[in-house]
């Protein structure tokens, strides 16, 4: 039975920059359907930057596997709602329950925000992606954003957290 841990850091510290990489290589290799160019992932962190994945504007989590650094989850935040965003695990550590502990690591971190939605747009293409979240109770709902790789978009409202459901003494 693997442990699986998961820790906020920032987007420039080095493992961060190591597994941000790795997702959007992997993001580019099946947009394209083909390995990436040089280049193309630089393009990508600057097309698509993730330095707001730190507070005030958001978060990043690194996950571990035993010990491993093994994926990724971010969330920024949007006026009443949460975006997921680079979620990525290892290709190593797939079908072990990393995406499944990614998600429920995030939920906390939102609810904490006071929010209690967490939304996020995907690709057709990555059909691994869809079944996790529909799992995972996210629901496909109408577009939110314009964003140019979006074709599927998602929303999974959050349950208060217990504390808030007991009366106050």
């Amino acid at each position: 039975m693997s442990t699986w841990t998961s820790h906020c850091t920032a987007p420039d510290s080095a493992d961060a920059r190591v597994m941000l990489r790795e997702y959007l290589a992997e993001t580019v290799r099946r947009w394209h359907g083909r390995p990436e160019r040089p280049g193309e992932v630089s393009a990508a962190l600057e097309e698509s930057p993730s330095d707001d994945l730190s507070p005030p504007t958001g978060l990043l989590l690194l996950a571990r596997r035993d010990g491993h650094l093994a994926g990724c989850a971010g969330l920024r935040w949007r006026p009443g709602w949460a975006e997921l965003t680079r979620v990525y695990v290892r290709p190593a550590h797939r079908g072990a329950g990393g995406g499944a502990a990614l998600l429920a690591a995030v939920e906390p971190y939102a609810r904490d925000a006071g929010l209690d939605r967490i939304r996020l747009d995907t690709r057709s293409d990555l059909v691994e992606a869809r079944a996790l979240y529909a799992r995972h109770g996210y629901r496909e709902i109408p577009a939110f954003n314009a964003d140019r790789y979006a074709q599927h978009w998602f929303e999974k409202l959050l349950p208060a957290r217990v504390d808030d459901a007991l009366p106050a003494r």
